[in-house]
């Protein structure tokens, strides 16, 4: 997948095994230092906020088919957590 503002290199042995590279030129809001795909980003995005993380990008569906939200680790990057939508 190449977006323009984020490009994805999959595995061609491992379809699971994907990175993602981000540019500046990308969306605007915060900018994510990594992306984690979990199984159940509503059940995921849940913990976060009851163990109260800040969520920096809210938990929303976009147009490209992810289902996602932002976190800010201790150390204060941001996390891009997501699922791919059905």
């Amino acid at each position: 997948m190449d977006m323009g503002w984020i490009a994805t290199l999959v595995s061609p042995v491992e379809r699971a095994a994907q990175v993602s590279v981000f540019g500046d030129a990308g969306e605007q809001g915060p900018k994510p230092f990594v992306s984690v795909e979990v199984g159940d980003v509503d059940a995921t995005h849940a913990r976060a906020v009851e163990l109260g993380y800040e969520v920096v990008y809210p938990l929303r569906d976009e147009d490209w088919g992810v289902r996602r939200f932002m976190v800010r680790d201790p150390a204060g990057r941001v996390v891009n957590v997501l699922s791919h939508s059905a």
